[in-house]
């Protein structure tokens, strides 16, 4: 007999569909979308571009990267919204086996929850040099508060983007109107660039490699929608928002300074309101850092030991440590290491789209209880070919000079495994029970059933 437990916060469908019935709505979605686009690193972004390229080429390196990522976000995203499920739980079915799902689940878990630490400490930074006080109290409130958030699951996050979101843009844009006001956007825009020439290769690197990680994951939130056309123009707002208006007004800033330290400007509303608006830009980037990190570990966890972890648990636990590392100054140190995983982690996204899309070899069973809402009874225990192309193609990615270094490893995984599937060479071995028969007994009791601000 199933025994039921208190668990803190939403487990949030970890490990299971998101039934139609808990899908949220066009607008609210947006939100959530154009939440992800402001952000102080994003002017920052901007204005390095534009300290080494006209605004003319500028506007084309950006055009590049947009492109580029709103391709790998919309069919990856549309695959997580048809099917209801996370990336690490959907690569059980698609691309990757049960266990090299778990796999997939550590790498994308490690990357997130190390850029939360990274992103946590620029805030404590920040803050301590707007207004003073140590950094790493700084640390502390940041990622204890964001922590609490994700606890409470995708429904709370949703709320707090309808409430930050539109405050964010109105303060920064506040800021920046009244620093260009002071000067010709004629001018800045036919300026020639203040600093040593960038190639649009590498400013294109920069905007879509940037992103990527976060372009692989997008079933995270697509996975709440109801129709594709919501993911198409979401994604595709947010693109616009991101790529267009905020680059490219740190482009004009970049030209207004003749540098990339722009932050100040976009940050010029002083004291409390400087707090509030780099906490806000922090805060709706890093909350889906650490909430992509928890639903990894959960799917690592019942995968590699048959233990089925509350997301909620997992959440505190990640929180705390990323916030702990942030506050005594260790995070910033794994920049390198988490710059590697950014590598790594796009070729995921080259073997999903490829199979789910192209090739078509591992997802009937998905097909078959898409309906029903539930998930197929067997996976796939192992695709060792996927492995083999996930290591070549992170080589490409990582050794190759030419090009766009996450595009081009993502790139060489969808080439090699649409080739290799459609010749059908690419083979499953073995099958393994799903594992919610073993976890009856433990399943948590969630939050789910009551929903907060869906619209």
């Amino acid at each position: 007999m199933a025994t039921t437990k208190k668990n803190v916060g939403s487990d949030d469908y970890a490990l299971s569909r998101v039934p139609r019935d808990k899908r949220l709505g066009f607008w609210t979605m947006l939100l959530q979308w154009l939440a992800q686009s402001g952000s102080i690193s994003q002017f920052t972004l901007g204005a390095t571009i534009g300290v080494g390229m006209t605004f003319g080429d500028a506007f084309l390196a950006f055009t590049l990267g947009a492109v580029i990522l709103e391709v790998v976000i919309f069919l990856i995203g549309m695959a997580g919204m048809r099917e209801g499920l996370a990336t690490p739980l959907l690569t059980r079915w698609v691309g990757f086996g049960r266990n090299g799902s778990a796999l997939v689940s550590f790498v994308i878990a490690v990357s997130l929850v190390g850029w939360f630490g990274v992103q946590n400490t620029i805030f404590g930074n920040s803050v301590s040099s707007l207004v003073g006080g140590p950094s790493w109290l700084w640390c502390v409130v940041a990622g204890l508060a964001i922590t609490v958030l994700v606890i409470f699951g995708f429904r709370y996050m949703a709320v707090f983007a309808k409430i930050v979101t539109p405050l964010f843009f109105a303060m920064v844009a506040w800021s920046v109107i009244d620093a260009l006001s002071e000067h010709s956007i004629g001018d800045l825009i036919s300026s020639p660039p203040p600093g040593q020439a960038i190639p649009l290769s590498v400013a294109a690197t920069a905007i879509a490699g940037g992103y990527m990680t976060g372009a692989i994951v997008a079933p995270e939130m697509t996975r709440y929608n109801k129709k594709g056309s919501h993911v198409f123009l979401q994604t595709a707002s947010s693109m616009i928002l991101s790529e267009y208006l905020v680059g490219l007004t740190g482009v004009l800033l970049g030209h207004m300074v003749k540098s990339n330290e722009v932050s100040q400007i976009v940050l010029s509303t002083s004291g409390v309101f400087g707090v509030l608006v780099v906490l806000m830009s922090t805060a709706k980037i890093n909350d889906w850092n650490l909430y992509g990190s928890s639903l990894g570990v959960v799917n690592f966890f019942q995968v590699v030991f048959r233990k089925r972890l509350h997301r909620g648990a997992v959440t505190i636990a990640l929180g705390i440590a990323g916030t702990a590392l942030s506050a005594v100054g260790i995070m910033t140190h794994f920049t390198e290491f988490l710059s590697v995983l950014g590598v790594a982690i796009p070729p995921v996204g080259g073997i999903v789209v490829a199979e789910y899309w192209v090739v078509r070899s591992m997802r009937k069973p998905l097909d078959e209880t898409r309906e029903a809402g539930t998930l197929p009874a067997t996976s796939p225990t192992w695709v060792p070919l996927s492995l083999v192309i996930w290591a070549a193609a992170f080589c490409v990615g990582k050794f190759y000079d030419g090009g766009i270094p996450a595009l081009n490893s993502l790139a060489t995984a969808f080439v090699l495994y649409t080739v290799l599937g459609l010749l059908g060479w690419i083979r499953t071995y073995g099958t393994t029970t799903l594992d919610d028969a073993d976890d009856a007994d433990t399943l948590p009791v969630t939050a789910e059933q009551s929903p907060v601000g869906a619209a």
